[in-house]
């Protein structure tokens, strides 16, 4: 061969080799992204298919700010993680698609706003509160949570709020919960939203906690009925912990699957 054609012979062999590894590299890339598509196809048409216009689905129909949120002290994994158990619960039956969320992390102190209340249609934040929780639960952070009678402890899971009402803690508001073994018993434990004068700055600081319910979330006299008026009637109500027990066993956060350990970190 003479030796011009070498130099020439080399470089086509050498192209065809990078295009030969180019495309087998390639065809994992095109499977995931040809199996995420379908993935999503697919979504789109099992809510379809169980009566669910996608604009009732709070996980993809809100627009909230999740920066904002961030910047409001909530974990984003917790939010996320109520965010997929109202889709979940929606998808279920259990609930209509809720017009609010209030968010509450007990994995924070009671002296730091814990509770966020968002409206699902526009994505707002509207508030963000003190919330006490149970005087069974722990002193300024939170260790247990129950459904027993008589506990004293706060309980964890999806609920809905009812209707309100006038009682021992003033103006309160009903709440169901939706999750046997953690929350469903709040009607009979008469666990309530209500205000409290136990809960304020103020309090917090001389006493470093806020004082404690019976269980109950229970909020600031001065924001109380304004937060109750605003979730009342079909929001519903998110409380995280990272209790294992919960987060193995709760349908909302495994919908239609076997229940795995999920663990948010802020």
């Amino acid at each position: 061969m003479p030796l011009g054609e070498v130099q020439p012979l080399k470089s086509r062999v050498v192209a065809l080799l990078v295009a030969t590894i180019v495309c087998v590299l390639a065809v994992p890339f095109v499977s995931r992204h040809e199996a995420t598509v379908a993935a999503a196809q697919s979504l789109d048409t099992e809510t379809t298919d169980a009566g669910i216009e996608p604009s009732a689905v709070p996980n993809r129909a809100t627009s909230i700010d999740f920066d904002a949120a961030r910047a409001a002290g909530v974990s984003l994994d917790v939010l996320h993680l109520a965010l997929s158990a109202i889709e979940c619960g929606v998808r279920s039956g259990d609930l209509a698609a809720p017009p609010t969320l209030t968010l509450i992390d007990y994995s924070m102190p009671s002296t730091m706003p814990r509770l966020w209340v968002f409206d699902l249609r526009s994505g707002t934040m509207l508030f963000k509160e003190l919330v006490a929780h149970g005087k069974g639960t722990g002193d300024n952070m939170a260790e247990r949570f129950s459904d027993d009678m008589n506990s004293h402890q706060s309980s964890l899971g999806l609920f809905v709020t009812a209707d309100t009402y006038i009682g021992n803690n003033g103006y309160s508001l009903r709440l169901d919960g939706l999750e046997p073994g953690f929350n469903s018993r709040a009607r009979e434990r008469a666990i309530v939203m209500h205000g409290a004068a136990y809960v304020s700055a103020e309090f917090a600081a001389k006493q470093g906690r806020l004082g404690r319910s019976w269980g109950c979330p229970a909020l600031s006299d001065a924001v109380a009925r304004h937060v109750i008026d605003t979730v009342r009637g079909g929001g519903v109500v998110f409380s995280y912990y990272p209790d294992p027990a919960w987060l193995a066993r709760s349908r909302f956060l495994h919908c239609g699957a076997k229940t795995d350990t999920v663990v948010a970190t802020r």
